[in-house]
């Protein structure tokens, strides 16, 4: 009786692994957090994505983009450089395409002060 319950046990195990997506771990600085002098943000996903479908950006309150450069993704990290940032808040756009083509996307800020 218990051989013919581990089959059951990895199909449904494997089930749920092969529909899970891609979801954002981590961000620097981190959401909604102050920092005094960021220069990049990076941010760490669960699973590999796909570098030529993937983007980030960075945003001031008026909209004017704060990003430096181009965006680097190197397997599930992908990061931008900032210019000099003043006192202030700041939106965090992206968007990743994992590599089983699942788009995610999101948006989040943090404030330039004194932590």
């Amino acid at each position: 009786m218990r051989i013919s319950v581990l089959p059951v046990l990895f199909l449904t195990v494997g089930a749920a692994a092969a529909h899970a997506h891609a979801t954002l771990a981590s961000a620097s600085p981190s959401v909604g957090s102050t920092v005094s002098d960021p220069h990049e943000v990076i941010l760490t996903f669960t699973e590999r994505l796909e570098a030529a479908f993937s983007n980030l950006t960075v945003i001031d309150a008026s909209g004017a983009a704060v990003s430096q450069g181009k965006k680097q993704v190197s397997d599930n990290i992908m990061r931008i450089g900032l210019k000099p940032l003043n006192a202030g808040t700041y939106k965090v756009n992206w968007r990743a395409i994992s590599t089983d083509t699942h788009k995610i996307e999101g948006s989040f800020t943090f404030r330039v002060g004194t932590p």
